[in-house]
This record gives structure tokens, C-alpha cells and sequence, in this order.
């Protein structure tokens, strides 16, 4: 009989499973044997934010057809609360999943979809927006985005016509860990788009684009929020909600375990249980499983991380981790331990190796 509750708060193990489904498995393998197990869905405001904080604010999802970044119509969905906040992940409109490897190409590719969720969502009663930025195939720095707002909500208006108009009373939280500017050597184009299919000269004209959007953007507005740190998140779409929409920023993980109530949920519990596919050295730098281990230190909760693969053990239990486990054995190729299948069975063999040390935490 375990004499504590455990508290599941893990990400999601991305190309695997999602944050549900990992945490699925760990509470059927540790309930069946009498552990007392509470869930909560996680993400960092990128891949899988929308169930995770559709489920912390008792929301409901809805569906809409958008463009997508190469100007496709596609269903989109995002999160509407009784309360009229709306969750939005931009990787529903703009995302790289969106676009095969051939078609990637940041010059083109457009955040216009994103603008019409956030109108859509506006035209069902949402002010307040809970905006996710990850994931995203594109670098234009927000301006398609600012184009489909205006485009949905004032057509053949312009942005200042919706923002001193039906949007004056709206407001936006950023949902994102990206500390990076709009533009520069660590801005939107020379960090993330190569990886977006940017080849080292696009790379360069898109920065050029950006610096130029923006000089244009606080010569109109009379502000300049492009070094302001998330600029540069989602290709530079964190900008121009930063620039247009007067949004804030918050770490898309504390967020999320605000609303969550995580840190009265610890009054009870006994074990956190925390993970994402890859920890290393990197986890310690604002990431989920770090947020989560903070908030249980500080409650003197112990806390667990678990991984599909973890490196730098030394240094997390350093930081403060209790425990550091590998789920996939040290011999088992990727492509095998990425497999959803395989990732559940490494969970259930896990939770029986870790069995009878659980009582003794």
C-alpha cells in the first residue's frame, strides 16, 4: 500500500506520445497496483498546449477553417473557457507539421492562419487569448498573422481600425519560453529558421525583413518592442502580439501550472512524477520538468524525473531532482524506443523496477 499520492506532471515525449498518453500509461501501471494517482496534462505552450490547458480551465475545444502557411484552407482547432478565454496554439494554423519537407520554404510561408483563429475566437465571445508559440513552420515575423486579423474582423480596413476598435478590450498572454529578439544573430531567422527549411541566404533576407518590419512597426505605433526578450518566438509572430496586441509574456510552463492549481495540488502529495522524451542539461534551463521540480522543492515535495532517454544525470539530481531514470534501455536503437508502443511497455517495466522503493520516499 503506497502511503502517499503521486502526482503525474509530465510533457509530452515529442514524435511519441502526447502528455495524456504518457501520463496514461505511468497511472494505469502504478494504480494497478493500489497507488492513489492524480494527472495533470503539461506542456510548455508548443506541442499539446491545447488539451493540457483546455483541461486546467474546464474549456471546451472548437473547430474553424483557416489558411495554412503556404494559404491552404485547413480545420483548425483551439480552446474556449465559460469564462471567454480563448487558447490558442499557432502551430494549429502555422505549424512545420503542416508543410512536407519539400514544401518548407520561411520566405513564403504565412502566419495569416493564426489571425483568423484569433478573429474567430474574438466572434465567439473571447477577450482574453492564451496565445501558444511553438512549433511553427514560419518566419515572417507576424505580419500575415496582423493581415488575417485585420482582414476577418475589418476587411479592407487596417490593423489600427480593429485595435482602437473591436479588440480595445482585449488582452493577450504569450505562452512561451523563447527568450530570443525579432531580429540579429540570436533573432527569429538565424536561430530558427534553417530549421524551417532557410537556406544561409534566406536566412539573411528574412532577418533583413524582420529589422525592416520593425523599424516601419515603431515608426506607426511609436514603440519598438522587437528586442523585448520572445520577440523572436514562433519566426517572430511573439513580436508582433508584443508590437500590435500590447501582449505580456509568461513562461508557458508556469502558466499553465498556475491555472492548474499545481501548487495547492502538493499540499497532498507525496511524489511528483515529472518527465519529457529527452532530459539533459537543457531541461535546467526554464523547461517544464525544471518548473515542476522547483515548485515541489519548494514545498519540500520530492520529485522524480523520468525520460524516454536522460543525459547529464549528475547535473539534474544536482539541481535538485530526487531521482533521474531512463525508460528506454541504454542499447535499444531510437527508432525503437520512440516507437508508442515500445514507450508504454518501458513504462510498465519501470514502474515495476521502481515498485518497493516507492513507500520508503
Amino acid at each position: 500500500m503506497i502511503p502517499m499520492q503521486i502526482l503525474l506532471a509530465i510533457d509530452s515525449f515529442k514524435g511519441c506520445l502526447s502528455s495524456e498518453e504518457v501520463e496514461a500509461a505511468f497511472s494505469q501501471a502504478l494504480t494497478a497496483r493500489g497507488a492513489d494517482v492524480r494527472s495533470l496534462p503539461m506542456s510548455d505552450g508548443g506541442e499539446g498546449m491545447l488539451p493540457a490547458f483546455i483541461t486546467a480551465l474546464h474549456g471546451q475545444l472548437l473547430e474553424t477553417e483557416v489558411h495554412d502557411p503556404l494559404m491552404r484552407p485547413v480545420t483548425a482547432s483551439y480552446g474556449l473557457t465559460p469564462d471567454g478565454t480563448a487558447v490558442i496554439e499557432t502551430a494549429q494554423a502555422c505549424g512545420l507539421t503542416r508543410l512536407s519537407a519539400e514544401e518548407r520554404n520561411p520566405l513564403v510561408a504565412t502566419t495569416y492562419g493564426v489571425g483568423e483563429l484569433v478573429a474567430h475566437a474574438f466572434q465567439q465571445g473571447a477577450r482574453r487569448f492564451i496565445i501558444g508559440l511553438g512549433g511553427s513552420g514560419t518566419s515572417d515575423a507576424g505580419k500575415g498573422m496582423l493581415q488575417g486579423l485585420t482582414n476577418s474582423l475589418a476587411p479592407g480596413g487596417m490593423i489600427e481600425d480593429i485595435l482602437n476598435g473591436p479588440l480595445a478590450g482585449c488582452s493577450f498572454v504569450l505562452a512561451s519560453d523563447v527568450r530570443n529578439p525579432l531580429y540579429g544573430p540570436e533573432g527569429a531567422a538565424h536561430i530558427f529558421a534553417p530549421q524551417k527549411g532557410a537556406t544561409p541566404e534566406m536566412v539573411e533576407e528574412l532577418d533583413r525583413r524582420a529589422r525592416q518590419f520593425a523599424e516601419e512597426s515603431a515608426r506607426r505605433m511609436g514603440k519598438d518592442t522587437s528586442s523585448r526578450p520572445g520577440a523572436g518566438a514562433a519566426g517572430g509572430l511573439g513580436y508582433a502580439f508584443l508590437q500590435y496586441l500590447q501582449a505580456t509574456t509568461q513562461s508557458g510552463a508556469d502558466l499553465l501550472l498556475d491555472l492548474s492549481g499545481f501548487d495547492r495540488l502538493l499540499a497532498d502529495t507525496g511524489l511528483v512524477i515529472t518527465g519529457e522524451g529527452h532530459a539533459d542539461r537543457q531541461t535546467l534551463m526554464g523547461k517544464l520538468p525544471e518548473r515542476v521540480m522547483r515548485r515541489a522543492q519548494a514545498k519540500l515535495v520530492p520529485t522524480w524525473l523520468v525520460a524516454g532517454k536522460a543525459s547529464d544525470t549528475q547535473a539534474l539530481l544536482n539541481a535538485g531532482f530526487s531521482r533521474v531514470d531512463n525508460l528506454a534501455p541504454d542499447n535499444m536503437p531510437l527508432e525503437e524506443a520512440i516507437r508508442p508502443e515500445v514507450t508504454r511497455e518501458n513504462i510498465r517495466r519501470w514502474v515495476e523496477s521502481v515498485w518497493n522503493q516507492l513507500p520508503t520516499i
